[in-house]
């Protein structure tokens, strides 16, 4: 790309970069949490797996999906990503794979 081009990209890159930036630090406090939920479900001998909140949530994200004009579609699978690793890491906290 020539240099005027990264010239005039460069304040819209350096936008998406802080907005990164959020995105993982809310994702890194959301799995906080699950790793909270985890250990409570383990103590209390609550299995892992609740199909009744995934779909919960994923219904969640295409309901916010839609209010926010984004594919419902990609908010449901934005959601079964982050349900997917909250799952794996709750898995090694129950089996007691990590501390």
């Amino acid at each position: 790309m020539n240099t005027d081009a990264d010239a005039m990209l460069q304040p819209y890159r350096a936008e998406l970069d802080g907005l990164d930036a959020r995105i993982a630090e809310l994702l890194a406090a959301r799995l906080k949490v699950c790793q909270r939920v985890a250990e409570l479900k383990r103590a209390e001998g609550i299995p892992m797996m609740q199909p009744h909140r995934v779909a919960g949530v994923a219904d969640s994200y295409a309901d916010r999906g839609r209010q926010l004009d984004l594919s419902p579609d990609f908010m449901r699978a934005l959601a079964g990503l982050i349900v997917g690793e909250a799952c794996r890491l709750e898995d090694e906290i129950i089996d007691g794979k990590c501390s």
